[in-house]
């Protein structure tokens, strides 16, 4: 994946990044992209979701019924106010006992994952509806016979088109690459890799390390080039060493990748390249930070000025990358793992030329093996579809299109989808949710019994200043200076990243734009950014399960409600917490609060390492802290603001559930979904989010008022002694 798959030219990738889930690449909340996810790696959206619904329902087990649910029949205006798809429950497991399966179970029994998929659930099911909807804009503007020059029709239609010539891919071969062949081929000395490294970053291809611009964290009224540790083939450093079977087969399939793509080149001793290769990115990987030690945004904040830099790398010229990457003006540089750079430097120096060229030319082959003949194509195929992830098989080439087209022209195409498939009365309600949730929140700060007066202060001045985004920007993006030629698919892509570089380092010198964001309309996702201390809901996530317009409120505020509160939540993560209301990354808590806060998290941290949903793998509570802490703290929130909305009235019961019963259901049938093994193998080791099952079960353990809606008792599964639940926010 290209660092602008990472970046996405967008000033959030600087930040604290909260997201509900993620879309196949860095963790969140992870300021900086790492750029560790492979080049063809699907970027899908993880799976991680559930819908319910049918005519007869069972009655919920309340504290005083029995533990079998009674079948009653239930009128179709009760099964659309009820807003959960009750055939997908198991009425054979107790929601005491594992309320997840209890939710999804039927659905996870009967749904088998899509051959094209790695994992498959709500998100994927929504994302699938986004593409449709996305391949009826697109394909319309690819038919069409007027294509003004220069318009967005034609820069879509043209690009789409040019990904759809599979008959003009296979007779070009290696001609579309090879104008980056050649640069590299060309390289004299290692005195010529600063401008080296810096055009293949325009051109969006990976290097072993990546620079993005972004806002300071530290001061958030100004942009400021940051770099990241990057180069690795693999998902993750732990690919390189993990002594398991399954991690060396990996590594064998891996070699055999590069190789082939070496082979399919022209290079002369294909094996022995691809084992030096190997060699260099293991080396690589040796020094490269892990993802927790990622997650740490004072470890990551290390403000360099360009000699400062040159002193970390002799040899390695600053100015002259900065300059080749046109991000000379920057006020300084902020290294997210300084001591990684100074490996770098080492192994650089270490390492023969001509392997450091075989090295580039491996990464400018594997970065467009998508995009090339059959033979490249099926070859990335193979090792990151079925190895990595357990494909089947590829997606279909118009779905592989389409996200070439989003990945280009995201906004252009965005704008369509809202005109088309947002409603402006979605926006409205979803402002009113927001709202409450603010008020919930705000009341839940000032009801914590463990902060004290001063901190409170400070956490309910930093709430106060949450920008809230729903639906789309108000501002779209100009495309007018990107150019796209017909049949040029490998140059139409490499323009787009060269277009999205020369935007992003356009921002040095200027203020911030708070218009900006960071995930276009038709992305089923949600996220909040701490260094623009803003919560942003795209209009593709506002639409059933989560957003139900005919639902009662009780299942809303347990599914949308809940992504609201979770998106709040991230502003007081464990990283979250650490910025300001203006974005700033200070210290803003008492030593005391900051140690109650620390005693709270670390219980959560032993809490989610416990589960294991693979045999000899288990959760990384400290990675999925903050996802952890979003889940807990927005559904706490969101059920906060749930009572308040009833007004001191009662909840009427529909389809046999309470309304705090069909809270939680809204919850628990979010998160329905199915992984394949390799596909959760690398979630546990990379992703920042738990797997579904205990965003569900995991976070309702620790709810006294989960405990109250299902009459949960002690001997129960799902039962957590009193002193052993969490509560922060």
């Amino acid at each position: 994946m290209s660092p602008k798959k990472f970046i996405a030219h967008r000033a959030w990738a600087s930040s604290a990044l909260g997201t509900l889930l993620l879309t196949g690449c860095a963790s969140a909340p992870q300021p900086a992209p790492t750029a560790e996810t492979p080049p063809a790696v699907e970027a899908a959206p993880t799976a991680e979701a559930p819908p319910v619904a049918e005519a007869p329902a069972a009655a919920p087990v309340v504290a005083e019924a029995p533990a079998a649910p009674v079948v009653e029949e239930v009128s179709e205006e009760a099964v659309r106010r009820l807003g959960v798809e009750l055939k997908n429950l198991d009425r054979s497991v107790r929601p005491q006992d594992d309320f997840y399966q209890f939710v999804n179970g039927t659905w996870l029994k009967t749904t088998p994952i899509p051959a094209d998929r790695a994992r498959y659930g709500t998100f994927i099911e929504l994302a699938d509806k986004s593409e449709l909807a996305m391949r009826a804009i697109i394909e319309e503007a690819a038919a069409a016979k007027a294509r003004p020059a220069g318009s967005t029709p034609q820069k879509v239609g043209d690009l789409y088109n040019s990904f759809m010539d599979t008959e003009r891919i296979e007779k070009l071969g290696l001609k579309p690459v090879a104008s980056e062949l050649s640069r590299v081929k060309a390289l004299k000395s290692k005195a010529g890799l600063p401008e080296l490294y810096a055009e293949m970053q325009r051109n969006g291809l990976q290097t072993p390390f990546v620079m993005y611009v972004g806002q300071d964290q530290k001061q958030a009224t100004r942009y400021i080039a940051q770099v990241s540790q990057s180069g690795l083939g693999l998902p993750d450093r732990d690919y390189y060493t993990k002594t398991e079977q399954r991690f060396v087969d990996i590594r064998a399939a891996y070699l055999t990748y590069i190789e082939k793509l070496l082979t399919l080149a022209g290079e002369k001793d294909a094996k022995k390249a691809a084992e030096d290769i190997f060699a260099l990115e293991a080396k690589l990987a040796e020094k490269s930070w892990d993802r927790v030690k990622n997650r740490d945004r004072e470890a990551t904040y290390n403000l360099k000025t360009v000699k400062e830099l040159d002193a970390l790398t002799p040899g390695f010229s600053w100015a002259r990358f900065l300059k080749a990457t046109g991000a000379q003006k920057t006020p300084g540089v902020i290294v997210r793992q300084p001591d990684f750079l100074q490996a770098l430097s080492q192994t650089v120096e270490a390492t023969p030329l001509p392997v450091l060229k075989q090295y580039l030319t491996y990464k400018v082959l594997s970065g467009r093996a998508p995009m090339l003949s059959s033979a490249f194509e099926q070859a990335s195929f193979e090792f990151y579809g079925k190895t990595l992830q357990g494909l089947q098989e590829n997606r279909p080439r118009w779905k592989r299109a389409v996200t070439a087209v989003e990945g280009s022209l995201g906004e252009a195409v965005g704008q369509l989808y809202v005109e088309r498939h947002f409603s402006p009365a979605s926006k409205q309600r979803m402002q009113e949710l927001v709202s409450n949730l603010r008020e919930a929140f705000r009341q839940g700060i000032d009801g914590l019994d463990w902060m004290s007066a001063e901190t409170k202060a400070q956490a309910q001045a930093k709430l106060s200043k949450f920008n809230v985004k729903i639906g789309y920007p108000d501002k779209w993006r100009d495309y007018s200076r990107l150019k796209v030629v017909p049949g040029e698919l490998v140059a139409n892509v490499r323009r787009s990243e060269v277009f999205d570089h020369a935007y992003m380092v356009s921002k040095l010198g200027k203020p911030i734009d708070r218009q900006e964001w960071g995930m276009t309309p038709q992305t089923v996702n949600a996220y909040y950014s701490s260094t623009m201390n803003e919560i942003v809901f795209p209009a593709a996530i506002l639409q059933p399960p989560f957003f139900n317009p005919d639902a009662d409120d009780a299942t809303n505020y347990g599914a949308i409600g809940a992504v609201i509160g979770h998106e709040f939540s991230h502003g007081f993560d464990d990283q979250g917490s650490r910025s300001d209301g203006d974005g700033n990354l200070r210290n803003w808590w008492t030593e005391q609060d900051q140690a109650g806060f620390k005693q709270r998290t670390a219980v959560l941290v032993e809490q989610y390492s416990g589960f294991s949903p693979l045999e000899t793998m288990k959760v990384n509570g400290q990675l999925t802290l903050g996802e952890n802490i979003g889940d807990l703290s927005g559904l706490a929130v969101a059920y906060k603001a749930y009572t308040l909305s009833l007004q001191g009235k009662e909840a009427p019961t529909i389809a046999g559930f309470t309304g705090p019963q069909r809270f939680f259901l809204g919850w628990g049938q979010i998160w329905r979904g199915l992984y394949r093994d390799d596909a959760m193998r690398q979630m546990l080791l990379t992703d920042s989010h738990s797997p579904p099952q205990y965003r569900v079960n995991g976070v309702l353990r620790n709810m006294t008022e989960f405990y109250e809606a299902f009459g949960v008792k002690e001997g129960d599964a799902a039962y957590l002694a009193p002193e052993k639940r969490v509560k922060i926010w």
